[in-house]
């Protein structure tokens, strides 16, 4: 239920050889703590280099969030991405959503996010590919912080090494 296809340290560290490598030409991007910031309407350092990066290379992308559209669009309208609200993950829809807007097949599909039991947990209930970005930074609310000590028996204990082609 909590497996990977990959680990990394950031967004930023994915690359089109990498994608290559696993058959995957369309990313379903978690927002928050991936992309940038909880609550933060700019994107992280070098994300929106990455997102050219990967739009020049055929990568489709598209961000699926639980979030609502006065936080999610904005944010995907600066990074020129389409997007979908209220994904509900872990559950599919929000993913069926976005495999609609890309017209791709769901085996040329992965989900990238940082949250064990909505990212991880929603990939692998809809069979997708998954890559594991740890988060840009821990949220300090009650919740979150709860929440991150439940993820830690989950956590990827490797990262993916793009010159090897797996886990280290």
């Amino acid at each position: 239920m909590f497996r990977i296809t990959a680990a990394l340290r950031s967004v930023c560290d994915i690359t089109p050889t990498m994608l290559q490598h696993f058959g995957i030409r369309g990313l379903l991007l978690d927002l928050d703590n991936t992309l940038t910031t909880h609550d933060n309407p700019r994107p992280a350092e070098g994300v929106l280099d990455w997102i050219a990066v990967m739009k020049e290379n055929g990568i489709a992308m598209c961000i699926v969030s639980n979030n609502h559209p006065p936080r999610v669009k904005p944010f995907a309208d600066l990074l020129g991405l389409p997007f979908v609200c209220e994904g509900k993950k872990p559950l599919s829809k929000g993913f069926r959503e976005a495999r609609t807007v890309m017209g791709l097949p769901w085996k040329e599909l992965a989900v990238v996010g940082d949250q064990i039991f909505t990212d991880v947990l929603g990939a692998n209930l809809k069979r997708l590919k998954c890559i594991f970005v740890f988060p840009i930074a821990h949220e300090q609310t009650r919740f979150f912080r709860f929440k991150r000590r439940m993820e830690v028996p989950f956590l990827p204990r490797e990262i993916y090494q793009e010159e090897k082609g797996t886990q280290s």
